[in-house]
């Protein structure tokens, strides 16, 4: 085995503290999603179940009265709005995947946190999150709670 092939000398398990860019990268993310947790608890979530972000000055979603069907994101805001007040039974059933996603927030808020004070490299853990395959798997569930949200909207 040459020094090249030791694992301490491979950067991608390297015991040094994360580069600056990886640690501006994980506090911008933190900030990011704390600001979407941070929005979701300062809105009222809407009992309908959807419609949560018209307090933000939104338009009301076109696909109802157009299509019949809720969109696919119909809920999201309502279930992060939940989420982040610690309802999760209210946000799952609201949108499963906007529950996923205010899990995600939280996830991120944390961890990027840590990463960008300390420098730790926990982040590589989450590096294949991106890759194909992650991705396919969060369309199919976004379809899926599409689905669940079209099985449940009012008639």
């Amino acid at each position: 085995m040459t020094d090249a092939d030791h694992p301490a000398q491979r950067a991608d398990v390297s015991p040094a503290a994360a580069p600056v860019r990886a640690r501006v990268l994980a506090g911008c993310l933190a900030a990011l999603s704390l600001a979407v947790l941070t929005t979701g608890a300062i809105l009222v979530p809407a009992p309908e179940g959807h419609g949560t972000h018209r307090q933000l000055g939104l338009l009301a979603c076109a696909w109802p009265q157009t299509m019949g069907i809720p969109c696919p994101t119909c809920g999201m805001t309502t279930a992060v709005s939940h989420a982040a007040r610690g309802n999760f039974g209210k946000a799952i059933a609201a949108q499963p995947f906007g529950a996923v996603v205010a899990l995600a927030c939280a996830t991120t808020a944390w961890l990027g946190g840590w990463v960008a004070a300390t420098g730790s490299r926990v982040y590589l853990l989450f590096a294949g999150l991106l890759r194909p395959r992650s991705v396919w798997a969060a369309v199919g569930l976004l379809t899926a709670a599409w689905g669940y949200k079209i099985a449940t909207w009012p008639a």
